[in-house]
């Protein structure tokens, strides 16, 4: 409405001239006053339309009846996201709808009502959600060359070993977790570890990682006979998970997972690396062999060429008169 001033300015101005009963809210002169009030209110806010450093122009609107626009934008930086496929499209347009009905359920168990949902949908109910899935994909791909095309070998090669070093960590993830659902016992501890979980509630600091300085140094504090304690207790530990440990590989034997036993995963890497090391001397005893043979191949081609003269010589000698003898 005013071009130029600031919301406050004109909500405080209006305010102070509303908080004014004797001049605003007269019987008598109400009109009057409010009229001469909003004028001047108009003449101020004109009057800061030209000066030197003027406001932005905002309008006095409560917030909860605005609509935020959202900008659209190219990114600027980083590759095209992925697309979700048909069974995330549908849990997002399902979310609210499930929340709605069920509020004092989780967040897990709304997702869990979902994908009972979705199992029991027909093919012909789940495909427009597939058919979305399909078409963002196939844009995505497009984007995804468009992309690639800027950037330059080294960029290139630095997010294929970005991409690796991702794809590393979530399988050691995996592993991680299939070993805790396959129950394989907990490492021993050390006697600091045992210390640290008995002596952490108290220790001082109010950060993680002070509290944890702080009885690393209580720790190297210790006497002898009183770190005698949490060794002997992580001696027993030692025992306990080697008892445990030495029977989990036994029935990983039994199910079938020969693949988790230490033994075994170390005679495969020890034999991995048997291979490697016999391939390698093999082949630098090819290269070898080879440069050798061609060595002596150069060494008799020298000899035999000094040895025997060319056929043009011999025809030169026999053709040449001799000397007479004197």
């Amino acid at each position: 409405m005013y071009p130029y001033c600031s919301v406050l300015e004109l909500f405080t101005r209006f305010s102070v001239s509303i908080r004014q009963p004797a001049r605003c809210w007269n019987t008598d002169m109400a009109p009057y006053n409010l009229l001469t009030a909003t004028v001047s209110l108009m003449a101020r806010s004109f009057s800061a339309f030209y000066t030197n450093t003027p406001a932005r122009c905002t309008s006095i609107v409560c917030s909860a009846n605005i609509n935020p626009v959202k900008y659209l934008t190219s990114q600027t930086s980083g590759p095209p996201k992925r697309p979700l496929n048909g069974y995330m499209r549908y849990v997002l347009q399902q979310k609210p709808v499930v929340s709605s009905e069920n509020p004092e359920i989780k967040l897990v168990d709304v997702v869990r009502k979902i994908a009972q949902q979705w199992r029991m949908m027909s093919p012909e109910q789940k495909e427009p959600f597939q058919q979305a899935s399909v078409q963002a994909m196939k844009q995505f791909k497009v984007d995804l060359q468009k992309y690639q095309a800027q950037l330059s070998p080294a960029e290139l090669q630095q997010q294929a070993l970005e991409k690796r070093q991702r794809m590393a960590k979530r399988k050691a993830i995996r592993k991680k977790r299939e070993l805790n659902v396959l129950g394989k016992p907990k490492q021993c501890r050390t006697p600091f570890n045992i210390y640290m979980s008995e002596h952490f509630q108290e220790a001082r600091g109010t950060t993680i990682q002070a509290k944890l300085k702080s009885l690393l140094d209580d720790w190297r504090n210790l006497f002898s006979h009183q770190k005698q304690v949490y060794i002997q207790l992580a001696e027993d530990d030692k025992i306990r998970y080697k008892n445990e440990i030495k029977s989990w590989e036994e029935h990983m034997i039994d199910i079938g997972r020969e693949d988790l036993v230490r033994g075994q995963t170390q005679s495969k890497k020890k034999k991995t690396a048997a291979v490697r090391k016999a391939t390698k001397k093999t082949a630098a005893k090819s290269v070898k062999k080879a440069t050798l043979f061609f060595a002596s191949n150069k060494q008799k081609s020298k000899t035999s060429s000094k040895a025997k003269p060319s056929a043009s010589a011999k025809i030169v000698q026999k053709d040449s008169p001799r000397k007479p003898k004197m």
